[in-house]
């Protein structure tokens, strides 16, 4: 983790109220998917607090990163009017990362709005690993729908609309059980009721497609519920959207209810196995 300027290359506004910007920081190219920055923009509005963007690309050859966002209020539309060569303060990179098994070579990752730039840079990374990724957006409406063009040709990219305007017509979680079977596993971006449809769905995946519950190997070790090695073993892999102060885990702002007790999305997240979560109220 370092603070450090970045210098903005460019920025363009790739749907209505969304921007994509590309800025020069090399010092956050080590960055995997789903970790984060925290930005402090030099606004001059008297608001102190950083932003949490999701890493949604990364260059290491170019020492570049971008980072799309939608605008929110007075930061973020200072982001959106700001130019070429202007420089910002960038702390990152931030959080857990997606843990991918090294056995998985189908990955399924669904995204709800905004959540694609959670798990925008695991499509890269798993590409270049050499695994086969099918994408499952959803958006309110045709013209919220991220746009193709902005993925990489060997995606598998599959859309649905609430408003039935474009692709499916209905909750992108109902088409997921199209790909259950053929998934290694599945990562997760968006909404907290999306994240919990999943969540519920992954519950009972093992019993729709018969799947047997083999007893532990004499000697093995069960690995602690949020390791590394214990998420690698989860099916379902969710990247959480919350408010942050601080970013590093001291104001516990950012706090959600975990199945062992609270947990800080900034620093044992943003990525959770689905299973470390309590989904529904106490």
């Amino acid at each position: 983790m370092r603070l450090l300027a970045a210098e903005l290359i460019e920025g363009r506004e790739i749907l209505p109220g969304q921007f994509l910007q590309t800025y020069d920081a090399p010092h956050l190219t080590s960055a995997r998917a789903g970790q984060f920055v925290h930005v402090r923009t030099p606004d001059y509005t008297g608001l102190v607090l950083r932003r949490p963007f999701s890493l949604n690309t990364v260059d290491r050859a170019s020492g570049t990163i971008t980072i799309h966002f939608r605008v929110t209020g007075k930061g973020t539309e200072w982001l959106a009017r700001s130019r070429a060569g202007e420089r910002l303060e960038m702390l990152g990179p931030l959080g857990r990362p997606f843990e991918v098994d090294p056995r998985s070579q189908h990955l399924l990752l669904v995204a709800g709005g905004l959540g694609i730039a959670g798990v925008r840079l695991l499509v890269d990374e798993a590409i270049a690993a050499g695994r086969a990724v099918t994408l499952l957006f959803g958006a309110a409406r045709a013209a919220d729908v991220y746009p193709s063009a902005l993925l990489p040709d060997e995606v598998e990219y599959v859309v649905a609309t609430d408003d039935g305007s474009l692709g499916h017509h209905g909750p992108v979680t109902e088409l997921v059980p199209d790909y259950e079977a053929w998934a290694d596993q599945l990562f997760a971006c968006g909404p907290f009721a999306m994240l919990r449809t999943l969540a519920h769905q992954a519950a009972g995946r093992d019993a729709r497609l018969g799947v047997a519950r083999l007893g532990r190997r004499r000697g093995g070790r069960t690995p602690a519920p949020g390791t590394a090695r214990a998420r690698r073993r989860a099916w379902l892999q969710v990247a959480l959207e919350q408010h942050m102060g601080c970013a590093v885990g001291a104001c516990l702002g950012c706090v959600v209810w975990g199945t062992a007790g609270p947990v800080r999305v900034c620093r044992e997240g943003p990525v959770f196995a689905a299973g470390e979560i309590a989904w529904e109220p106490a």
